[in-house]
């Protein structure tokens, strides 16, 4: 009893192998589907894609205006490129760019653009357009700064906060933004070390750490003061309980600029793309068109182009905007030896 037992167990585990084999012979994948196969011959399509896309880092306030949807399909349809855009604060794009991970840096901080050039990292900077910063809040006014100075405005309210005066906040941008490093350039000029005489003064000053859009909205809210670019203001106005108190100034002055990213890994015919878009940005069609965008809907144009008007600035700035980018490589540094033997 015992053997038959035993043989029928050995014959059932027999059997179970048997279909188990027969089963994995007829499911198995053939090397010409398996999953590593398959992603090998999506990639030619993929790096195709790529090549016909341009990815631009930009700061919040140019998306948030609308300016760059706007012109996106003008480019798309003229150059047959795809644009990419991501949005964020300068410093943050500046990051990105650096990373390798744009193709165009489109910002407006020039002090940080004049870095990134001279580290190499960008090429063919041309400034295309300018709007002015605004000092903008309850139309109470607490702090009493309409038609103030932009530094003394900040002084102020500088004053009025850490005194606790009722009603007195400012929101900062407070993310090494375009925007924040314009704050922080009025604070300068104030004579204040923003690091350790404003930014942890008090409960009174706020650094939001978003977007222009959304710091508007926040300082709304609070019934607090802001510093904004005109032109993110403008398309936010109708939902926010701000008014302009302080808009004029030298340190208002906002400059927006475009270059090509540089890198050692970065395509000659991807960098030719770029300048494509950056010479898009300084045809006299589209320098038009920026010209006319927000007429129609805040009865102001959020931008000046420069072909209508070239600000005046510290020198440096305003990056050329008459020349066409054609560079595609950063011009060749002349050895001192060489430059000897040539004299």
């Amino acid at each position: 009893m015992k053997k038959t037992v035993y043989v029928g167990f050995t014959a059932m585990i027999v059997a179970v192998l048997f279909v188990t084999t027969l089963f994995a012979g007829c499911t198995s994948t053939s090397p010409s589907t398996t999953p590593a196969d398959s992603t090998a011959a999506a990639t030619p399509a993929a790096t195709a894609a790529d090549e016909k896309t341009l990815v631009i880092a930009t700061t919040t306030s140019l998306y948030d205006t609308g300016l760059l949807n706007y012109l996106q399909p003008i480019f798309e349809k003229k150059y047959d490129v795809k644009l990419k855009i991501t949005s964020q604060g300068t410093g943050k794009a500046i990051e990105l760019a650096k990373r390798g991970d744009a193709d165009v840096l489109l910002v407006h901080s020039p002090s940080q653009e004049l870095a990134f050039m001279k580290d190499g990292s960008g090429l063919n900077r041309r400034s295309f357009a300018s709007n002015s910063f605004l000092i903008v809040g309850p139309a109470a006014d607490p702090a009493g700064i309409r038609d103030m100075t932009p530094e003394l405005a900040m002084t102020t309210l500088l004053l009025k906060g850490t005194n606790k005066t009722a009603g007195i906040a400012f929101v900062s941008r407070g993310d090494n933004s375009g925007t924040h490093s314009a704050e922080k350039t009025v604070w300068s000029k104030a004579g204040y070390n923003y690091t350790t005489q404003v930014q942890k003064s008090g409960d009174w000053y706020v650094e939001a750490g978003k977007g222009m859009g959304e710091t508007l909205q926040m300082a709304s809210e609070k019934g607090a003061y802001v510093l904004t670019d005109e032109g993110t203001y403008l398309a936010y106005k109708k939902d926010l309980n701000l008014v302009p108190l302080v808009s004029k100034g030298a340190s208002l002055l906002n400059i927006y600029s475009v270059m090509a990213v540089y890198n050692d890994k970065q395509p000659a015919d991807k960098i030719q793309m770029a300048n494509n878009f950056i010479n898009f940005l300084l045809d006299p069609t589209t320098q038009a068109d920026i010209a006319s965008f927000g007429v129609d809907k805040y009865g102001k144009a959020l931008f000046t182009p420069m072909s209508v008007e070239v600000p005046t600035a510290t020198e440096g700035w305003v990056g050329d905007y008459s020349t066409p980018a054609t560079e595609i490589a950063p011009a060749a540094t002349v050895a001192p030896a060489a430059a000897a033997t040539t004299a």
